[in-house]
């Protein structure tokens, strides 16, 4: 089964300008667009300017300013969504070489969703164990939390979704269970995946608190929480990881 191309990409944004330009330039590279859906919450940065930059040199962009959350910005993406097939592109991951390309071969007539693993580190790793346990970590994290990081999506399977307004996390989650609901498959590509750099003020402890307050509260709403929680001490020593990897590997100061 072959997908009608190009595609529509929806990305949410926020203060977006630290990882952005080189997450839109490994968007056109490595997907067909055919209209790049930006839902911007009012950035107070350069967000805005690089979209219009984009927007200038293939003339396929639609800004969205909104107030709401993650899951307002996901129900009107797709709302905006024309293309039998789109895209979820998070605003601070670079995706991998020919990711639509291989991502398509995963396509069949069953197949509602798929995801490209989520990397918080470099895939570029020698030690082929650590690679495997990202990978796994990735792929257990996403079977209980979801993830929309780099997601193609068949527009029909989500329709008549009604995303719950306070699911400001784990929104990602509910789309996944949606999907799965309707009867579609959701398969995770383990041949594409995204290299995620998380913005700096997110370490910081008020943002630490704040962010692990959020998904408790949303996931004691909606989601496996208990099980999500067994995986934190991995996670935090895979962003740790992962934050010294941005302060001396960030695409800017290369």
């Amino acid at each position: 089964m072959k997908i009608k191309k190009p595609i529509d990409v929806v990305i949410l944004t926020k203060n977006s300008e630290g990882i952005l330009r080189e997450c839109l330039t490994s968007v056109y590279e490595n997907v067909p667009v055919n209209r790049l859906i930006v839902l911007d919450a009012y950035s107070t940065d350069g967000t805005r300017a690089i979209i219009e930059e984009f927007d200038r040199k293939y003339g396929n962009a639609v800004f969205i300013s909104m107030n709401g959350n993650r899951a307002q910005a996901r129900e009107r993406g797709i709302k905006e969504v024309e293309t039998e097939w789109f895209m979820f592109v998070d605003s601070d991951v670079v995706l991998c070489k020919n990711w639509f390309k291989k991502a398509a071969k995963h396509v069949g007539k069953n197949v509602g969703a798929i995801w490209g693993l989520n990397f918080d580190i470099t895939p570029n790793i020698k030690s082929r164990i650590l690679l495997r346990f990202l990978a796994f970590l990735a792929e257990r994290c996403f079977n209980l939390r979801g993830g929309m990081h780099d997601t193609l999506i068949r527009r029909e399977a989500l329709e008549g979704i009604r995303i719950p307004e306070q699911l400001h996390a784990y929104e990602d989650a509910y789309i996944i269970n949606w999907i799965k609901g309707r009867g579609y498959r959701v398969v995770i590509g383990d041949d594409l995946y995204c290299i995620h750099y998380r913005q700096s003020h997110r370490y910081t402890l008020n943002e630490g608190i704040k962010e692990a307050v959020n998904e408790i509260r949303c996931g004691l709403i909606y989601s496996h929480i208990y099980s999500y929680i067994l995986y934190y001490p991995l996670l935090t020593f895979n962003w740790v990881l992962q934050a010294i990897y941005n302060v001396t590997n960030s695409p800017q100061k290369q």
